[in-house]
């Protein structure tokens, strides 16, 4: 088993709400693998591209730092493969979530992972993710 970090933890992280380090450290079991989906890099990368001045440099180095210590989770057809499944099951259900975190959650299913999130509306509505509060 291992977690998908959401971006809503890493967002929080790098305004200084929470502390990777020590979450880290006891929210994870020893050998626990550690990663992020590629739609998260992409929401990480977007967010450096909309500041300027000294705050773009800032959350520049935060997120190549991120990049360079935590592994990116490609979205394969394994992945899209889930994404399709939980997709339609959440349309028969009538239920909407947004389209990151059902790629965050597909890539989670895929491998196996439990997302670790932040965000207590939609990761919960998807059937087969297992969720961690953080």
């Amino acid at each position: 088993m291992g977690v998908l970090v959401d971006t809503s933890i890493l967002i929080d992280a790098e305004r200084h709400r929470l502390d990777l380090d020590q979450l880290f450290a006891t929210g994870l079991d020893e050998d626990e693998p550690v990663a992020i989906a590629a739609v998260t890099a992409s929401e990480l990368l977007h967010g450096v591209h909309r500041l300027r001045g000294v705050k773009q440099v800032r959350a520049e180095f935060f997120v190549e730092t991120i990049l360079q210590q935590v592994p990116v989770m490609p979205f394969t057809l394994a992945t899209s493969r889930v994404h399709a499944m939980l997709s339609a099951d959440l349309a028969a259900r009538h239920i909407a979530v947004g389209p990151h975190d059902l790629l965050i959650a597909a890539t989670a299913v895929a491998l196996g992972y439990d997302v670790a999130t932040r965000d207590l509306r939609s990761f919960p509505r998807i059937k087969d993710l297992q969720v961690r509060y953080w």
